[in-house]
């Protein structure tokens, strides 16, 4: 039995319509952005003109005062003024903090009451009191209150001006800090806890893992500020006669009168350990955020380093 033939194939029908394209999407032009930014950097370009080429500025005895002995020695004294200020107000107000969010009505009436009036006293006068303590109190004594005293010992002797200084900034420190520890830790979702307590996780493990990592993300970018602006308010102590940066640099340019100068050196001196605690910053945050981003961008280093690999790999591919 013979199979039957197979059928003819449809004949191939040709198709003439044409293909669709895709819409063009109309890039909008911005002619008055390019305008301001063509000025911006004629304006820019000016002031770099004007700090190589007036001789107001005085580079030389920039170049001079800028890594001098002196200098170096009161920039070691603002950074240890800022350490001790930033360790003893961040770990105070921390304990202000948890003292505000207590049950206690005490500690919470102490609490407030420490941080409105540390805050509404400006920072001079708080160094300039912790500077004359000796006026008020000649002696301290240690021993029962109200009762007789152990130990006794001169305030002078205890008390210097570098004591003095990190004593008013610590505590002006911590009014604020506590104010932002405060703020981080009620940021963190109330829920996030109950389900903590209800797994039996007891509560100094809650505040390491669950609330500490979560508040950060809050705490860190105020805190940050509140070191930068530390770091520059170590400038005031000068009217405390002790030799911080700022202060040297006074000195220096009240013998010279070579004021600009001096002035430039405290200011580049500023703008570079700012900048290495804005960066300390960035890195800190992003260590925090891994919680909450399931992938982290990728560091300004890190883009650098992709740009350079494309580059050198685009010649490769068009040479294939």
């Amino acid at each position: 039995m013979t199979a039957p033939p197979a059928p003819d194939a449809a004949p191939a029908v040709a198709d003439d319509t044409p293909p669709v394209e895709s819409p063009r999407i109309a890039t909008p032009r911005h002619p008055l952005r390019w305008v301001v930014s063509a000025l911006v950097l004629i304006v820019v370009a000016q002031f770099v003109h004007g700090l190589a080429t007036n001789p107001g500025w005085d580079w030389p005895t920039f170049g001079q005062y800028f890594a001098a002995t002196s200098v170096l020695t009161a920039l070691k004294m603002t950074l240890e003024l800022t350490l001790w200020g930033t360790a003893l107000g961040f770990l105070l107000g921390t304990l202000l903090a948890i003292a505000r969010l207590s049950n206690n009505p005490v500690l919470q009436v102490i609490s407030w009451t420490y941080i409105w009036a540390f805050r509404s006293i400006p920072l001079i006068v708080q160094l300039l009191f912790w500077f004359n303590i000796a006026y008020l109190y000649r002696t301290l004594s240690i021993g029962i209150p109200f009762g007789p005293g152990f130990l006794e010992f001169e305030v002078n002797g205890v008390i210097s001006g570098f004591t003095a200084a990190v004593i008013g900034l610590a505590l002006h420190q911590a009014a604020y800090s506590a104010e932002i520890i405060r703020a981080g830790l009620i940021s963190v979702d109330q829920g996030q806890l109950e389900a903590a307590a209800a797994l039996g996780i007891p509560k100094l493990r809650q505040f390491r893992t669950v609330v500490a990592p979560q508040a950060m993300r809050s705490i860190l970018p105020n805190a940050a500020n509140e070191v930068i602006s530390l770091f520059k308010g170590t400038s005031i102590v000068s009217v405390m006669a002790i030799a911080e940066l700022f202060y040297q640099v006074q000195v220096i340019y009240g013998r010279s009168g070579r004021v600009v100068p001096l002035l430039m050196v405290a200011t580049v001196w500023y703008i570079i350990l700012t900048t290495v605690l804005s960066v300390a910053q960035y890195y800190i945050e992003r260590h925090y955020a891994k919680g909450a981003q399931r992938e982290l961008p990728p560091t300004p280093w890190q883009r650098v380093r992709l740009e350079i690999s494309e580059i050198t790999a685009a010649p490769r591919g068009a040479t294939r």
